[in-house]
């Protein structure tokens, strides 16, 4: 009968892991606990329609999540359009195109992507891709305008539309303060994605070319199956970490409460901008509202990347995969 013995470096090393593992999730649940106990006056007291209430004044007793809950979904679910394409070609040129050789370099570039903060891409879009990002907005507006997303109240006809009354229509856009957060979530998504395309099987990826496939017959047949759910999982990672993105949103939307579908259409507010722009001043009424807004945005968070790790875990095991 063989007996396991780990070494005394192992069993510190197994220990140590264990309760560091512990800490995260007493931290977590501490977070969370926090937060609820918070949040009970203002939902004890406004009940139900706290998430019915569009308007946000705090100092009228009129407190309501609607509005910022529907900008949140918005700028994270454009974000995650915006940032998927690029992930997945990312993750496959990284994996099944690029050169051996360049590939240590491309896996550097895009993790270091993650480490840039928030506030950099926000100030790059404010300052630089704002301007463009406008006449993509008009674009879509004049020729798509009769579709109420894209639809902009504003003279889409002006003869010079960029210097009519209504260009600032185009500009703090739930749209224009996606960019920004996609490019924040295009690395995690892609880091996910590439770690699992990585391990697709190499006998069948080298049996297709082996066949007659071309690489991309290959990538659509093996691999882009076997990483279904990486790639489902690191979309909801991303999204997950866009439903909370909060600095680079507050350089760039116009903050309205009030529920708006016309997302190219300047105004709009997320829950986390709304804490980082209204705390410093909130009365203890009103910090009680805010901190009901983050144990919200706490659950809706914990809620979306639990899922995707256990998608990502599935994946990585090769549960579910059909090949």
């Amino acid at each position: 009968m063989l007996v396991q013995r780990h070494s005394r470096a192992d069993r510190l090393f197994l220990h140590g892991v264990r309760a560091v593992g512990y800490l995260t999730f007493v931290l977590v649940a501490s977070i969370g606990v926090f937060l609820a106990l918070q949040a009970k006056p203002t939902l004890s007291h406004y009940g139900l329609g706290f998430f019915t209430e569009q308007r946000w004044l705090p100092s009228q007793d009129i407190v309501g999540i609607a509005a910022v809950l529907v900008g949140t979904i918005e700028v994270a679910l454009i974000a995650l359009i915006i940032a998927l394409p690029l992930a997945i070609g990312t993750a496959l040129f990284i994996t099944d195109w690029a050169p051996p050789a360049l590939r240590p370099t491309l896996v550097r570039a895009v993790d270091l992507m993650a480490a840039v903060p928030g506030i950099v891409f926000g100030l790059w879009v404010l300052l630089f891709i704002q301007p463009h990002a406008a006449h993509v907005s008009h674009w879509l507006s004049a020729h798509f305008g009769w579709i109420p997303f894209f639809y902009v109240h504003t003279d889409v006809d002006y003869p010079i539309w960029n210097q009519a009354p209504g260009y600032a229509a185009y500009q703090g856009s739930a749209f224009i303060a996606a960019i920004a957060v996609s490019m924040m979530i295009f690395p995690m998504a892609t880091s996910v994605m590439r770690e699992v395309f990585a391990e697709a099987p190499a006998g069948e990826k080298e049996a297709a070319i082996a066949l007659g496939a071309t690489r991309w017959a290959m990538v659509r047949k093996v691999v882009l199956p076997f990483g279904r759910s990486g790639i489902v999982g690191g979309s909801m990672l991303a999204l997950g970490r866009a439903l909370g993105e909060t600095i680079s949103v507050v350089l760039i939307i116009n903050q309205a409460f009030h529920i708006k579908v016309n997302v190219l259409e300047s105004g709009t507010a997320t829950i986390s901008s709304m804490i980082a722009i209204g705390y410093k001043e909130a009365t203890p009424a009103q910090l009680s509202a805010l901190l009901t807004c983050g144990f919200v945005l706490f659950v809706m968070t914990l809620a979306v990347n639990t899922l995707a790790s256990r998608i990502v875990a599935r994946s990585r095991s090769g549960a579910g995969t059909e090949l």
